[in-house]
């Protein structure tokens, strides 16, 4: 049993399969197939690159959760779930990407053994890693159960953090800030952009002392000058030029822990315009954190932040961040709440933001983030503390 590995202790787990249960047995669900790998991380601890097969944890009302993956993979589950053996599955390797077999038959072949031919599943409809394919080969397999979507079930259980998960985003926020100060320190005209992203990389895979970096579930995000005006650039071999703007999106990982950070920086004199944009997002963020507080609301983090944008002309049709925690590639975002003025989801403590309010404009775009959290009192906390500022290197 390899629980000395896996990154929290039992009671952690079983808290987490309690409070699942208690969704599962209010929906009526009687047994829950896990695909998404961050819920299948915070119900098992399996950590891999392996989520571009068909794997997923296989959750009863009662007893133990199961892992079921590729036959390569098993030993990955050995080595990282707290799970014994007998809760370790496998398919054949000969389902991997064929065009005759699915490892989809397979899951439908247990599930029926384990007596669910009848019962009433629930799947991750809306998730990445549950194909159109995958589900319509395990209903053709399943052809007496009832499958319920289930697509945010886990992740909406994930949403109030224990202490020993803000601890992980604590040491990823530390990260975070190395990588922020390592490029405001690097960052001047005619360095290439890659090779600001290669040291970079190197910050935030190096930590600090027993905080190692894990890879973040997004790449660093780095646009500059008119391609700031797009949220989701990543990078490429040109040089950095005076004149412009060029944001750093991105995020320390500890063990697979995210708290994202953003920082602006100019290289120049940036106009007015940009000067009084970077105050009022500011202004924002400060008045968004004051009232980001346990019996508030979603959408009252962003009234705040756009009362303040209104005052300089700024109207965001954007959300202005979403809840965030653990996770894989493609994103760092868990898929429940979000900082928008038509989310009501009453705040509690132990709930962590990404809380995002970038302006991307027609000709210019500029990022000042900050993770929060919420606390038992007062206002929210910020994971990291790089001053929210527009930086500018003259």
């Amino acid at each position: 049993m390899p629980l000395s590995k896996a990154p929290f202790s039992q009671s952690e787990y079983d808290r987490r399969i309690r409070l699942v249960r208690q969704s599962m047995a209010e929906r009526g669900i009687e047994v829950l197939f896990v695909t998404n790998p961050s819920n299948q991380f915070w119900l098992t601890g399996y950590d891999g690159w392996s989520f571009y097969t068909h794997q997923g944890v296989i959750l009863p009302l009662e007893g133990a959760p199961f892992w079921w993956g590729r036959f390569m993979d098993a030993n990955g589950a050995r080595r990282t779930v707290w799970m014994e053996e007998e809760n370790i599955l496998h398919y054949n390797d000969i389902m991997v990407q064929s065009e005759v077999a699915h490892p989809m038959e397979d899951l439908a072949s247990r599930l029926r053994i384990m007596g669910y031919g009848h019962g009433r599943i629930g799947v991750e409809m809306e998730t990445y890693f549950y194909t159109a394919k995958a589900h319509a080969v395990l209903v053709e397999g399943l052809p007496d159960a009832e499958m319920i979507d289930a697509s945010a079930l886990v992740n909406w259980r994930r949403l109030i953090k224990s202490e020993d998960e803000l601890n992980f985003m604590r040491r990823a926020a530390r990260i975070s800030e190395l990588v922020i100060a390592r490029a405001m320190d690097l960052i001047e005209p005619g360095m290439r952009k890659h090779d600001l992203v290669g040291e970079l990389y190197r910050t935030a895979v190096q930590g600090e002392e027993d905080s190692w970096g894990d890879y973040p579930a997004i790449v660093p995000l780095l646009p500059s000058g008119a391609d700031a005006s797009a949220p989701h650039l990543t990078w490429n071999g040109e040089a950095l030029k005076s004149g412009e703007a060029t944001f750093i999106e991105q995020s320390g990982c500890y063990r697979r822990y995210h708290a994202p950070l953003c920082r602006t920086v100019f290289l120049g004199k940036p106009p007015q315009h940009m000067v009084d944009a970077s105050q009022a997002l500011t202004e924002g963020l400060n008045a968004g954190i004051e009232v980001a507080r346990a019996g508030n609301r979603a959408c009252d983090i962003a009234r705040a932040l756009n009362t303040e944008l209104l005052k300089v002309g700024i109207e965001r049709p954007n959300r202005a961040g979403y809840a965030v925690g653990c996770s894989y590639p493609p994103d760092w975002g868990e898929h429940t709440v979000s900082i928008r003025d038509t989310d009501e989801t009453v705040l509690e403590p132990g709930m962590t933001f990404h809380f995002m309010p970038g302006l991307w404009m027609d000709d210019w775009g500029m990022e000042t983030t900050e993770t929060i959290l919420i606390r038992d009192s007062g206002a929210a906390e910020t994971l990291s503390q790089i001053p929210r500022k527009l930086f500018i290197k003259d």
